[in-house]
């Protein structure tokens, strides 16, 4: 009887956990869903990564890491990697949500192949509140948002893709150039 307790006591606690961890991408999705442009675009997409928390860092060097979700028709396919180096005129450090948008399957088959994109930066993060440009072989994205919970986004579709990117916290100036490298394993 002491057993059953126990055990049922110890699943009760680790529930939460993992509610939590799941929570963090549907957090994130909605939080993109209520931003502008990127919410009208996903609601049609045929896939999507959801990247819900990348951290970035620079000064002349810069790098940036996150791990997300690839999503296909709303199901979950796998996880994906991204890892970005940049060089340029960059100071400080951001962390950030990513969202890519895959217009059709071709584009998401691009994806999940493994495809690595050259962009340029122009950013300005300040705690929360962000405003941006980037452009590159997967797609173009703009954003600005004065806190996660009024975030704002605007981009279009390029090659299939749209990127959305919404501020979560830092201090950073770049305008640098870079690649991104997207890394995929599926589930």
């Amino acid at each position: 009887m002491l057993k059953r307790l126990m055990l049922m006591l110890a699943i009760l606690l680790l529930l939460p956990v993992s509610f939590a961890w799941a929570d963090e991408y549907t957090e994130t999705l909605k939080l993109f869903r209520n931003a502008g442009e990127s919410g009208a675009l996903l609601q049609n997409a045929y896939g999507y990564a959801v990247f819900p928390k990348i951290a970035k860092g620079g000064a002349g060097i810069g790098g940036a890491r996150g791990k997300g979700r690839v999503y296909e028709q709303g199901h979950y396919i796998g996880d994906a990697t991204m890892t970005q180096l940049t060089v340029g005129l960059q100071l400080g450090g951001q962390v950030y949500s990513e969202l890519i948008l895959f217009e059709d399957e071709r584009a998401l088959k691009e994806f999940t192949g493994g495809n690595f994109e050259f962009g340029a930066d122009a950013n300005a993060i300040a705690i929360t509140a962000a405003a941006g440009a980037k452009t590159g072989s997967i797609g173009t994205s703009a954003n600005v948002s004065g806190g996660k919970n009024d975030a704002k986004t605007a981009g279009d579709y390029r090659k299939g893709m749209a990127v959305f990117t919404v501020a979560k916290g830092g201090l950073m100036y770049e305008a640098s150039v870079g690649g991104q490298k997207f890394s995929y394993k599926p589930k």
